[in-house]
């Protein structure tokens, strides 16, 4: 994927939101740290271009949330600012790839924190495949079957696959 690649499937993903949702009243983006937060943004600005209505966009590190403590350093990659209750609102979780599903399964732990969310939605640019627990995206910009030993990163000017480093 290039950069019109992801500009394309970004504005595909906030219609699908808008469509899902009967529009977007109560619905709130999430980002999860690190890759999410700048996905969420740009969903931020397309809903605000088609819909005119700017929605609240927070940011989620799930590091102290995860189920392999023990297995590998806890690290958290930046700050959790979640600067709304979810209460009721439908919250859309936003990552860029989406792999085994821990850190999704992390996060729905994390956001019980701030409230009791309606519905709980998520939105992926990448689903590559090989998940390790029961978990679907509402909403994807693109699916790409690898090997698990492939490396998948998504940046502004789109996505690359690579080789793991070890």
């Amino acid at each position: 994927m290039d950069a019109d690649d992801l500009r394309r499937a970004t504005w595909r993903m906030a219609h699908e939101i808008i469509e899902a949702n009967g529009g977007i009243d109560d619905v709130v983006l999430i980002g999860l740290q690190t890759g999410g937060v700048p996905l969420a943004e740009r969903l931020q600005e397309a809903l605000l271009e088609i819909e005119g209505v700017d929605v609240p966009v927070g940011k989620l590190d799930v590091a102290f949330h995860r189920d392999d403590i023990g297995l590998r350093p806890v690290l958290p990659e930046a700050v959790t600012d979640v600067p709304f209750h979810l209460d009721g609102a439908v919250v859309v979780l936003v990552d860029d790839v989406l792999f085994t599903g821990r850190t999704i399964r992390a996060a729905l732990d994390a956001i019980t924190s701030f409230g009791r969310p309606r519905a709980i939605q998520l939105a992926v640019m990448v689903d590559r495949g090989h998940r390790e627990l029961p978990i679907r995206p509402d909403y994807v910009g693109k699916n790409l079957p690898t090997r698990k030993d492939e490396a998948v990163d998504v940046h502004d000017d789109g996505v690359d696959l690579g080789e793991v480093v070890k």
